[in-house]
Formats: C-alpha cells, sequence, structure tokens
C-alpha cells in the first residue's frame, strides 16, 4: 500500500457552524461541497467535514463511542477495484474489519477498517475526484 494519506473526515455536530468556522480561518471550500458535506483542499491533501451521526453510520460503527473525536482517516485510491485490494491487504496484516466494500449511491466504493489501535479508516474510490500524480486527491 503506498504511504499516503489523502482525506481526513471530521465528524462535526454542525455542519453549517463547522463549515463557518473554517471559512472563517479563511479555508476555501471546493465546490465539490453540498449541504451534506463540506470539502477542503489543504495542499496534497483535503479535509471534509460531515455530520458525526452520518460518519458513525456509514463506518459502521453507529451508536458506538466516537474515536479520535469522530475522525475517520481516508485514502482515496484511482481504481474501482483498488477498494477491495486494498481492503485485503489491510486485513491481511491485522486491520479489523468495520464495513466491507460497498457500492454508494453517490457513484463510488467504499469500506472501512479500524488499525490495531482502532483508528478508523476509509478507504474511497470517488471518480469525481481525480488523484494527482503524487496521488493526492484533487478537488476542484
Amino acid at each position: 500500500m503506498d504511504q499516503r494519506l489523502s482525506l481526513v473526515t471530521l465528524g462535526v455536530q454542525d455542519l453549517s457552524r463547522s463549515r463557518a468556522f473554517y471559512e472563517g480561518l479563511g479555508w476555501q471550500a471546493s465546490s465539490a461541497s453540498c449541504e451534506q458535506v463540506c470539502f477542503f483542499q489543504t495542499g496534497c491533501m483535503a479535509i471534509a467535514l460531515y455530520p458525526i451521526g452520518e460518519l458513525l453510520n456509514d463506518s459502521g460503527k453507529s451508536g458506538a463511542i466516537p474515536v479520535a473525536g469522530g475522525i475517520t482517516l481516508g485514502i482515496n485510491v484511482p481504481l474501482q477495484a483498488d477498494v477491495d485490494r486494498e481492503l485485503a491487504m489491510v486485513l491481511a496484516c491485522g486491520a479489523t474489519l468495520l464495513h466491507p466494500a460497498t457500492d454508494t449511491p453517490w457513484g463510488g466504493r467504499t469500506a472501512y477498517f479500524a488499525d490495531p489501535d482502532g483508528h478508523p479508516w476509509e478507504i474511497t474510490w470517488a471518480p469525481m475526484f481525480p488523484l494527482g500524480p503524487a496521488g493526492e486527491l484533487c478537488l476542484s
């Protein structure tokens, strides 16, 4: 697996309040943002703000106490099949499956696993977000 971190998703209680906070810091929301999620390009990475209840549900941890304040660490991959391949690799290395690889309603594919310390990670193929030459997530 490539050594990279492309997306950090922060679980938030109030998306509009959190978006206003980051925009108040001078961050510019990506045009990929919508009413359900807000994205910020942060150099070669991106930060997403996502309602904590939705984040916990998506990652298979619905009803659980958020780990690390409701954060998931994201790895975006260039091909749909890479989600399953990389998930198999991390599981073989001792990760715990949180949510199997699934096609999403928004046209991508995603899976969730926890590292040995329980930190949740997401592997995602998002065809609307191309990856740059260094594997970085490129938001519009």
